[in-house]
């Protein structure tokens, strides 16, 4: 086999000119820490949780000499918290990657009239890939610049150069995620085709030349025909990546004893990315149905085996036009996959006219809405950050006001991923309270006010997290180093209320596309909710999931709370301009 590096080989002077991630002050995290957790839990535990916070701050005790620590690190690495942040939100994660991790893009729906319609879309897709490649091999993709909070800041761009060159690796503890680069082997000039759950390899570059459209399609049509014959065709292997993390790293320990599996799974592992062509998957195209057949292909009966849940991304073409592309989330954020689909969409768009498994697919419960009674330009017309109002408007579609995770990005640093934004602010329980009848003597100006007050908030702990000062990652370092320095565990640490700080029942994330796609995940937790949205000018469109045998969480219930809070601050901000509008007169 080649010889793989354990990624990273975060050697594509992507981040030059960036600075480095921050350490916030120790005493400044811990004061948030206390904030975010006040109203979240019952006074009792939190004196407790204080005096704890107090103790592991005090001069000279261990939090300062883990602080120092910390500092030390930043020295020593591009980015301090990198290694952390990735074994913690993903390569120790034990669970299956389908549905739990790995979120997908929905493309528009295609009208594919003849199995030729949709070979002849893949065989664009897959130059599209080439043409987008190319531009990476050549470092000249344009640099990414912020939008939003603090915009026109330069971004690191690394994340875009694992698009192609990593893999997830299984393994029995951990996973490893490793890029593809050998001192024995060529770069891989491949990639694998999936068809009725067999793998293929397809050369995309013959003698030095890259195959063209014409000649992708042809391949693709051989592909085609030699899936037909069942006389030869293999077991689903590719149901084995859906499975639990470890017991798919115990069944490629068995694989690899033999040569030829040994062999094929390099070359699975080695490829450039995958393409599945999917059959036919039965239930009405839908957006909300085509979002579960792209998060786990419809389960086993289905297109569940038609993958390899282990690579970055996996570009999915059913001959019905359910199309879309599947991240193993490890290697990038959510943005680079946008970017990367944007391009591809407008590409065809410019060269064409046109059981464990089969547990998670019958209990996941999805429902894609588009709320279109307004969208970003009425917000931005309220003097409001889109992202914040609609961040409000899901904590009081989820009123009991929890633990939630907004993921911010911090690439203006080097090698940045993200970070949290604590979302369930106390103006935000405020403000909830409030609107769900608690608090029924306030008039609309106050609401309003309240209203106010929280998207203030959520808009300033967006900023502190993007600048690299949020809580979340500065307490994961401070763990992960008592760890690597073999401390006990630390009563900060085992204490309850961190746990419950950790338990991110609502997880969101906002996903804006300029092309009609859309994102979507599963939840995090058994009882939680995955809340991924889209803001547009005139309409926002939500994709809600839970899972079915959850008696706490229901996504037909969450939407209908959604839409009724939004409709509600909506009211509110319209009544404002009625009663500016009357002044005025």
């Amino acid at each position: 086999m080649p010889i793989l590096e354990r990624e990273p080989s975060r050697d594509h002077g992507k981040s030059d000119g960036l600075p480095k991630l921050p350490v916030p002050k120790l005493q400044q995290t811990l004061d948030m820490y206390l904030k975010c957790m006040r109203h979240l839990v019952p006074e009792e535990k939190f004196r407790r949780t204080k005096m704890i916070v107090d103790q592991f701050g005090a001069p000279g005790g261990v939090g300062q000499f883990l602080q120092q620590k910390l500092l030390e690190r930043r020295e020593k690495n591009a980015n301090w918290v990198y290694d952390y942040w990735l074994e913690d939100m993903y390569l120790n994660n034990r669970l299956a990657l389908p549905v739990n991790s790995s979120p997908v893009m929905v493309f528009p729906k295609q009208n594919f009239r003849t199995n030729s319609d949709s070979l002849r879309f893949a065989a664009h897709l897959i130059s599209g890939v080439l043409e987008y490649k190319a531009l990476l091999d050549a470092q000249a993709l344009p640099v990414d610049y912020a939008r939003g909070q603090l915009a026109g800041t330069p971004l690191c761009m690394d994340q875009y150069y694992r698009l192609f060159t990593s893999y997830r690796l299984p393994g029995p503890k951990r996973d490893t995620l490793v890029a593809q680069k050998s001192s024995v082997m060529p770069e891989p000039e491949h990639i694998i085709v999936a068809c009725k759950n067999q793998f293929f390899v397809l050369d995309v570059v013959i003698n030095f030349r890259r195959l063209n459209e014409k000649d992708l399609y042809t391949q693709l049509e051989k592909i085609w025909r030699m899936a037909e014959n069942e006389e030869e065709r293999l077991p689903p292997i590719g149901l084995l990546t859906s499975d639990g993390r470890t017991e798919w790293a115990e069944a490629r320990s068995v694989l690899i004893q033999d040569s030829t599996n040994r062999d094929s799974l390099d070359m699975i592992e080695r490829c450039l990315c995958l393409v599945c062509l999917n059959e036919p998957s039965g239930p009405e195209l839908t957006d909300t149905n085509r979002a579960l057949l792209m998060l786990h292909g419809g389960g086993p009966e289905r297109n569940g085996g038609n993958c390899w849940y282990d690579k970055p991304l996996q570009f999915v073409i059913g001959s019905d036009g359910c199309c879309g592309v599947v991240c193993e989330h490890s290697p990038f954020e959510g943005i680079v996959l946008v970017q990367c689909t944007e391009y591809l969409l407008k590409y065809i768009k410019h060269q064409s006219n046109p059981v464990i498994f089969f547990r998670l697919v019958k209990n996941l419960d999805m429902n894609v809405y588009k709320f279109t009674n307004y969208g970003k330009e009425f917000i931005k017309k309220q003097k409001m950050s889109p992202d914040a109002y609609i961040q409000v408007a899901l904590q009081l579609a989820y009123y009991r006001s929890v633990s939630t995770y907004e993921s911010a990005s911090i690439r203006r640093f080097q090698e940045g991923r993200v970070d949290n934004i604590r979302s369930a602010t106390s103006e935000a329980l405020a403000f909830v309270r409030t609107m769900t009848g608690e608090n029924c003597s306030l008039n609309d100006v106050e609401k309003l006010k309240q209203l106010r007050d929280a998207i203030n908030a959520q808009t300033n702990y967006t900023i502190m997290a993007i600048t690299g000062m949020a809580i979340d990652n500065h307490l994961l370092g401070l763990r992960e180093i008592a760890k690597e320095l073999n401390m006990e565990k630390l009563e900060l640490f085992s204490d309850e209320t961190y746990t419950i700080s950790n338990q991110f029942i609502l997880s969101t994330s906002q996903v804006p596309t300029t092309v009609e796609m859309f994102c979507c995940y599963g939840p995090v937790l058994p009882n939680g909710y995955g809340a991924c949205y889209n803001p547009q000018s005139d309409h926002i469109i939500f994709c809600v999931s839970s899972f079915r045998d959850s008696e706490e969480s229901c996504s037909d219930k969450f939407v209908k709370a959604l839409r009724e809070g939004l409709l509600e601050m909506g009211s509110l901000c319209t009544k404002e301009q009625y009663t500016k509008c009357r002044a005025y007169i």
